[in-house]
């Protein structure tokens, strides 16, 4: 964003996306931004109005300014964008837009900054769609970390559940030799120590921890 700044003589530039989990209330966040406007990254707008929605609906660069009367209806304060230009970009399972904007001139921006733009909106996917899988690398490193960790405290519990299947059994036939204090001094410590491995298991990601039941 700070290249489209320098290279289209922008006063500001940012980067949009369609969130995830997006309602009409809270539907683009702005994931990068430069200039004037770097205050506002990850704010987040609604779906209508919206030139971020206009611009993906017919998926070609549009050019666009924005009135107070759109900064009244977000509840913010900023300056207003006397000309800019908006591009589409997708991957996968993800779209958004790159925009520049100019808050004083009417005519900032011409085609040349339209064909710069269109190259850094395909960085800017790339970026986008780099980054998700670093994520879905991370996370699935995490995943297998604690399935194996699942399986070693499975594998543990059954120490203190056989002991304690023990001394139930002999306090059930009530064998005399056992002193029924030191069979409940056992009894408690495995029921300590199964506790604790209990609390581990349950501290691991629940989708893990399901998988591994």
């Amino acid at each position: 964003m700070n290249a489209a700044v320098d290279l289209c003589g922008a006063d500001s530039a940012g980067i949009s996306i369609e969130k995830e989990d997006g309602t009409d209330h809270e539907f683009y966040r702005w994931i990068a931004t430069a200039g004037a406007y770097s205050s506002f990254l990850n704010a987040i707008l609604p779906r209508y109005p919206s030139a971020c929605g206009l611009c993906l609906e017919r998926g070609h660069p549009q050019h666009f300014t924005v009135s107070k009367k759109f900064f009244d209806i977000l509840g913010v304060e900023a300056p207003l964008v006397t000309d800019g230009i908006l591009l589409p970009w997708k991957t996968e399972d993800t779209r958004g837009t790159i925009f520049v904007m100019d808050h004083g001139r009417t005519e900032a921006f011409d085609e040349n900054d339209a064909r710069l733009l269109t190259m850094l909106a395909d960085f800017a996917a790339m970026g986008y769609r780099h980054q998700k899988q670093q994520t879905r690398l991370v996370a699935q490193e995490r995943a297998a970390a604690a399935a194996q960790m699942a399986n070693e405290l499975a594998h543990e519990i059954n120490n203190p559940l056989q002991s304690m299947t023990n001394s139930a059994y002999l306090v059930a036939e009530g064998n005399a030799e056992q002193d029924p204090r030191a069979l409940g001094r056992e009894l408690s410590k495995d029921i300590q120590r199964l506790s604790g491995l209990v609390k581990k298991l349950l501290s691991l990601p629940f989708e893990t921890a399901r998988s591994n039941k």
